[in-house]
């Protein structure tokens, strides 16, 4: 028997109840692909020990830095990431071996009394730490007729759905794949339609991360990975890139798999930057053939992302750097 069966592989998590959770689910899978045992190390990341606002902490890679410098160090063997916090580039010398199936993508109303959005009293105060939140849950609202109060806030899910049980605020705005990952999916009052408030490009997906020079685990966690997932969340994030914009600025993004019947042939990839009163928001989609390729996936980002620089997208991100 090989012995190295017996030893275990090293997965690098955040230690929040929901990072555990999804690192559990991928552990499992792992094992059952590899038949070696796989140990959870339990890493801290800047972004979890900041009591500062994400947008002031720039974002990007702040829940990410840690778990990578344990790979490039030797510490773990692979990571497992919420794809919407990964930083556009990617490091030559790791790679996303795999993005298994994505969760729901859609964003998460908490609110009291069981009340939808629609159901809010004008005034409502509703809490997000997002800024691309933010932009839209005002667009709709004025939609609505009505007026919100976005409240800034940090935290674990219970520590965000803690200020509605308290009263301290009347709904908070959550990833659904998140609550649906630790079971608390039924707290949900109502799930945004992407119609409405577009998602985080990424949102509801997984990275699983790995040395590019480990070429035997980077064929076992292939078997993880999701193809329509991977098309999907690279067009996203393509589109991010190419409007120079971190996961703190105000940018939506969503492709869609478009089915005839079972067969999967289109991909709509729609993306929103706005103002965050949401009086301004710069929202186009594209359609076209499901990509085969990163690069044709990639492509379909940058084309979509053209086309909103081209209708004023700049100037309401107020972080894009000149």
């Amino acid at each position: 028997m090989n012995p190295r069966l017996d030893q275990p592989l090293r997965l690098g998590t955040r230690r929040s109840k929901l990072a555990m959770s999804q690192s559990g689910h991928v552990a499992d899978a792992v094992r059952a692909i590899t038949g070696r045992p796989v140990e959870l190390v339990e890493i801290t990341t800047y972004g979890d020990v900041s009591r500062e606002h994400l947008a002031q902490i720039g974002g990007t890679g702040v829940f990410v830095t840690a778990l990578r410098d344990a790979l490039l160090r030797g510490e773990v063997d692979f990571a497992v990431h919420s794809l919407k916090d990964l930083p556009t580039a990617q490091p030559e010398e790791l790679v996303v071996a795999a993005m298994p199936l994505r969760e729901d993508p859609r964003d998460a109303l908490v609110a009291r009394d069981g009340l939808t959005f629609e159901q809010l009293p004008d005034g409502a105060r509703i809490g997000t730490g997002s800024p691309r939140r933010t932009a839209q849950l005002n667009h709709y609202a004025r939609a609505l007729g009505k007026r919100i109060e976005t409240v800034a806030i940090r935290g674990n899910v219970d520590t965000r759905i803690g200020f509605v049980r308290d009263g301290e605020l009347d709904a908070v705005v959550l990833a659904a794949a998140g609550l649906n990952r630790i079971g608390r999916g039924d707290e949900a009052t109502d799930l945004l339609s992407v119609d409405c408030v577009l998602p985080a490009p990424g949102q509801g997906a997984l990275a699983v991360e790995c040395l590019a020079s480990n070429a035997e685990l980077i064929a076992s966690l292939a078997e993880l990975d999701d193809p329509h997932t991977r098309a999907a969340v690279t067009a996203e994030r393509s589109l991010l890139a190419a409007l120079e914009a971190g996961c703190s600025a105000p940018v939506g993004a969503l492709a869609d798999l478009l089915a005839d019947g079972q067969v999967v042939n289109e991909m709509r990839l729609r993306g929103v930057v706005g103002t965050l009163d949401g009086s301004t928001l710069v929202q186009l989609s594209t359609t076209g053939p499901v990509p085969q390729s990163y690069d044709e996936a990639m492509a379909l980002g940058r084309e979509l992302a053209d086309e909103m620089l081209a209708k004023g997208a700049a100037g309401l991100m107020g972080e894009r750097s000149l």
